[in-house]
């Protein structure tokens, strides 16, 4: 980071931190080249800052209707309470377990390379949905260039690998090299879980560095029935992910991960309600634990965040219709009624 930076750049640089929408990051980052200091010190990053926001505009316009065509937009809009990225080797299941998980048509043969571009889908969980987006493999040999840009919207990411395979224990540490060559670490910092690894000092002040919380994915645990063998990858790798084990084929630990993304990300439903009338119980807004009725009321709609008097709510830290104020807590399951 610049020296001497203004408070103005540090604002814009936390808003990059947070931001998931490309749109907002799109603004963000035209605010950190607009609040930048302009000396011989900083044309570098200046240069940075105008080649992101190049590329993501166009990531963003996607294909041309007319004239030259920029190809197929690789920038995936987040969904549901989520956004998490399936990254892995080639062959190693991660569009047939895409396919099991959300019912997409994500490319899938017996060859490697089989998705060529970003593909988005649902996982249902209770009353939400966790967009999981199916992305190309990673090797020693290529990854797409544009790979990195469609992670960054991601929540978190499933590393998935073909847990019969014994190439497995190459493939992972070189997945995690060629990420952190561009600035991608896969962590085990999930918020609703205790045990972490804390991030690098250096890396943590690089705006431009993403820390996504990472689950292993052992797939394919129908060819390899020794249930010790996932603890003995993780030993020999040294590696600390939360692990699950599933079969694509069989189904097998499917269920699982809705669960354990629930819990992990620190989801909190918030249901809606208008005055006199009961509660939406269908479609609930979610929030990350210490999101508040603010929070709510800018999914809802931004015009209602900005005219936000009070609130009244329904819930277990509240009794019913108790009024509260945009700063309040909100709780999992509770019920909002936003007045303007």
């Amino acid at each position: 980071m610049p020296t001497n930076v203004t408070p103005e750049y540090k604002k814009a640089e936390e808003a990059y931190r947070q931001a998931r929408d490309p749109g907002d990051r799109l603004d963000c980052l035209r605010e950190l080249l607009r609040t930048i200091p302009k000396h011989k010190g900083t044309e570098h990053l200046q240069a940075d800052l105008k080649t992101r926001i190049k590329q993501l505009s166009e990531e963003m316009a996607g294909p041309k209707t007319g004239g030259r065509r920029s190809g197929p937009t690789h920038v995936v809009r987040p969904e549901g309470a989520a956004q998490l990225c399936l990254v892995g080797p080639p062959n190693a299941g991660k569009s047939s377990l895409h396919t099991r998980l959300t019912g997409s048509h994500s490319g899938i043969g017996p060859y490697p390379y089989t998705t060529h571009l970003p593909v988005p889908g649902m996982l249902p969980y209770e009353d939400v949905h966790f967009q999981l987006v199916d992305l190309p493999p990673v090797s020693a040999d290529f990854m797409e260039p544009w790979l990195v840009t469609a992670l960054q919207h991601g929540d978190g990411a499933l590393l998935v690998v073909d847990i019969s395979d014994p190439e497995c224990l190459e493939q992972v540490p070189t997945i995690l090299e060629r990420l952190s060559e561009k600035k991608v670490f896969l962590t085990t910092d999930w918020q609703g879980l205790e045990a972490a690894v804390p991030v690098e000092q250096g890396e943590a002040d690089d705006p431009f560095s993403l820390h996504l919380p990472t689950v292993l994915i052992a797939n394919k645990s129908d060819l390899d029935p020794d249930p010790g063998e996932v603890e003995i990858l993780e030993e020999l790798l040294g590696l600390r992910f939360p692990t699950l084990t599933m079969s694509a084929k069989t189904g097998d630990g499917l269920d699982e991960l809705g669960p354990f993304l629930f819990r992990a990300l620190e989801i909190v439903r918030v249901y809606t309600k208008t005055p006199g009338k009961p509660a939406d119980n269908d479609k609930p807004f979610t929030v990350r634990r210490g999101g508040t009725v603010l929070d709510v009321a800018r999914l809802v709609h931004e015009d209602i965040a900005r005219g936000l008097k009070f609130a009244r709510m329904w819930g277990v830290d509240v009794f019913d219709g108790q009024q509260v104020g945009q700063d309040h807590l909100v709780s999992d399951r509770d019920i909002v009624e936003l007045h303007l």
